[in-house]
């Protein structure tokens, strides 16, 4: 699988990343001999990109997907966690995780951006993947503690990466225009940039992509299928976006979509995969993957040529929006 470099930085990671959060018990159980079949299939396919997060499935997550790349080269692949949330005993569980996730509640996230936060973070997730390092460090949802995460948090991780430490530091969010404000007025070297740059949803192009490109900064796009409704070639009511329901009109766009797909002789979900890479800041899409299967449907979809002539036509019917590039960065 091609790789691309994360700009002015060691790092660089394949096109496709393997997204832990499902192995964290997301939503459902996962059972672990799916999620190490999910890693393992990943592997098979040339992904070398695995992301996770202390929040996903209280530690799960971390835990399982270093169970899995312990017996991989470390050289061969290249892994991301997050800061930002801690995990601290539980003084009050009732059972369950409250956040989403089917694990037990005996530990609690905790929000800490300070420096001292940041640095027993990532020793914490050292500890529960039994890893030796970390490539890439993002600061978790910073939404609400811009300040202390921009004055304390990512100078705590520029440190690291000067030291050799880490190879490069970012920020991960739902939102665009603060990921912008970590790239224009932090050290940051790259965003992982959740639902704001799809086919459905081009927002990110009024602030964060323009501020890569100008920079000479990187950006992974997730959450391409905004919560499943561009996960199918046929598109139906009921299905989510964005975490709840479409709305009709959503669904009649998303249709529309796969009508414009199908006449270029390729389907919603593989132009779902494709279209970030038209951005030229874009370095990789990170796809939630819970079993070997959707690995390798998600492998194969990203390995079939999408027609660049797509996107022009959809630019055309105002299907997506017209500054959307027509061709994004070439792999190195």
């Amino acid at each position: 699988m091609r790789l691309r470099k994360i700009q002015n930085t060691p790092v660089a990671v394949t096109e496709l990343g393997f997204g832990a959060s499902v192995i964290g018990n997301l939503y459902r159980v996962t059972p672990g001999f799916d999620a190490a079949a999910a890693i393992d299939a990943a592997w098979d396919a040339g992904i070398r990109y695995f992301d996770t997060a202390p929040h996903y499935g209280l530690g799960l997550s971390e835990r399982r997907l270093g169970d899995a790349l312990q017996v991989r080269p470390r050289e061969e692949y290249v892994i991301s966690s997050k800061v930002g949330r801690l995990l601290v005993p539980n003084e009050r569980p009732c059972g369950v995780d409250t956040e989403g996730f089917a694990v037990r509640d005996d530990l609690r996230r905790q929000w800490d951006f300070s420096r001292d936060g940041v640095l027993r973070s990532i020793e914490e997730t050292l500890r529960r993947t039994g890893l030796d390092r970390l490539d890439v460090v993002y600061l978790h949802d910073p939404d609400d503690h811009w300040q202390q995460a921009a004055e304390e948090a990512m100078p705590a991780l520029a440190d690291l990466r000067d030291q050799g430490v880490v190879g490069a530091i970012g920020a991960g969010m739902n939102q665009s225009a603060m990921l912008s404000r970590f790239l224009r007025e932090t050290a940051a070297d790259v965003v992982m940039l959740a639902g704001r740059y799809t086919l459905l949803d081009q927002s990110a192009l009024d602030d964060v992509l323009p501020a890569a490109q100008e920079l000479g900064k990187s950006v992974v796009a997730v959450g391409v299928f905004n919560s499943g409704l561009l996960s199918h070639d046929r598109p139906a009511s009921g299905m989510k976006y964005d975490y709840q329901d479409a709305s009709t009109d959503l669904v009649q766009r998303a249709q529309a979509i796969a009508d414009v797909c199908e006449q270029y002789g390729t389907s919603l979900p593989a132009a779902a995969i494709a279209f970030p890479f038209t951005h030229p800041g874009v370095v990789n899409v990170t796809l939630g993957m819970r079993t070997a299967e959707q690995v390798e449907r998600n492998a194969e979809l990203h390995r079939r040529p999408v027609p660049a002539g797509l996107w022009e036509h959809l630019r055309a019917e105002g299907l997506v929006r017209a500054d959307v590039p027509s061709s994004g960065s070439d792999a190195d």
